[in-house]
């Protein structure tokens, strides 16, 4: 067996590896080769310090990153054993992977292998088509399997309490001028290998809509019409709330939105009541649930799409120099 993972190996790994999302599409990550081993680091030139002062958005989108090099270096048949957090003098080093045993990747890894290219945050409304018992079962099994919880909200009743939760936070951001002006460093009208191109913002939010919208921009639509009146939420929720715990999260994240794909689903990231430290607080109490909400999901049937442009993979790779 090989003492350590190859260049190659991370380059290929990591076309997989930068399709996880982010706030904004900010791709806040980098991929470093050392001693063999695979480290996840963040970007601190890719945070957002106003939409994002705590770092919990940086690490969220790092611990998806991971979840997508696990699953690329697994079906490679070279998967990983991964310590998080593994150097604490190096705050920005998230987690490092080192070769396991070499196996043959199993079937549930090749499925959320596949969804990975296919994965997208879909911000348009959705049919109104129920999202069935066992597709929201694998859900659940999907946050389980990765340590957390996901709390499914369905009903008028309960859609609409969690609602004034999320709008509230939205009106408490948005009156933030550094806020806004953040978001619209980040808003792309042509081309770009990041942010959010205008194709991907969906409508443009109407004060009727059960559920906010970030304020991509995007389309009019007719007046008084309904976005969703009766959309699936889900609350993904972790153990606690360290720097540990929002990289599991992230993790957790990202085979929930795979299993999505990979069951037909389309999903939307609604993060204005995690953003919010008293809706947050606030969420937590409604669920009455143990632990911390780390993000929460629009689910449902939707229109097809494509994903968000990605940097070059050199753009997020560290690799050691070779003697000439």
């Amino acid at each position: 067996m090989d003492i350590g993972y190859t260049a190659a190996q991370l380059r290929t790994a990591a076309v997989d590896a930068v399709r996880a999302p982010s706030l904004h599409n900010t791709q806040p990550w980098r991929l470093r080769l050392r001693d063999g081993g695979i480290e996840v680091l963040t970007d601190p030139t890719r945070r957002l310090p106003s939409t994002d002062p705590s770092g919990w958005g940086l690490r969220i989108a790092c611990g998806a990153a991971l979840f997508n090099l696990r699953i690329a270096l697994a079906v490679a048949g070279i998967p990983a054993r991964v310590r998080l957090r593994p150097d604490p003098a190096e705050p920005d080093l998230l987690a490092r992977l080192a070769p396991d045993l070499p196996r043959r990747p199993t079937p549930a890894e090749q499925s959320l292998s596949a969804a990975i290219p296919r994965r997208f945050s879909n911000r348009l409304p959705f049919w109104p088509d129920p999202v069935p018992a066992d597709a929201r079962w694998r859900l659940g099994e999907a946050a389980h399997a990765e340590q957390c919880w996901l709390e499914l909200l369905i009903g008028v009743s309960a859609v609409s309490a969690f609602g004034e939760i999320a709008r509230s936070a939205h009106r408490v951001l948005e009156r933030d001028p550094a806020y806004r002006a953040e978001r619209e460093r980040w808003l792309r009208r042509e081309s770009t290998p990041d942010g959010v191109p205008n194709s991907a913002a969906g409508p443009r939010g109407e004060p009727q809509d059960v559920l906010p919208t970030r304020g991509y921009g995007g389309r009019d639509r007719a007046p008084g019409r309904d976005f969703e009146p009766e959309p699936l939420v889900g609350v993904l929720g972790s153990v606690g709330n360290t720097a540990v715990d929002q990289v599991i999260a992230g993790q957790a994240l990202q085979r929930l939105l795979l299993t999505a794909t990979d069951a037909g689903l389309s999903v939307s990231m609604l993060s204005q009541p995690i953003e919010v430290p008293t809706a947050r607080e606030q969420l937590r109490l409604s669920l009455g649930r143990f632990g911390t909400p780390q993000m929460v999901l629009r689910i449902g049937y939707g229109q097809p799409g494509r994903p968000t442009p990605r940097r070059g993979i050199d753009e997020v790779l560290d690799l050691p120099v070779v003697p000439a």
